[in-house]
């Protein structure tokens, strides 16, 4: 499953990730579990190419804004 492209899927915002070969796996790990737990992203794909270098899509919920308020 491919990510949606930018603008085409209006409920996902999507976000690529590029980790250079020299990433660890537990430290790739790590960098996502920050990303998921402080910006409210989660995993959608992850790429490993045979260089070792990994792309990773980070998806979250577009949040809709709320009506604003009415100035009286």
């Amino acid at each position: 499953m491919t990510p949606a492209p930018e603008g085409t899927d209006p409920d996902w915002e999507y976000r690529p990730l590029r980790l250079p070969p020299g990433v660890t796996r537990l430290s790739a790990a790590t960098q996502l579990s920050i990303h998921a737990e402080f910006s409210g992203w989660e995993l959608s794909r992850v790429l490993l190419y045979a260089d070792g270098t990994r792309k990773i899509w980070l998806r979250r919920k577009r949040s809709t804004p709320g009506i604003p308020e009415l100035l009286t």
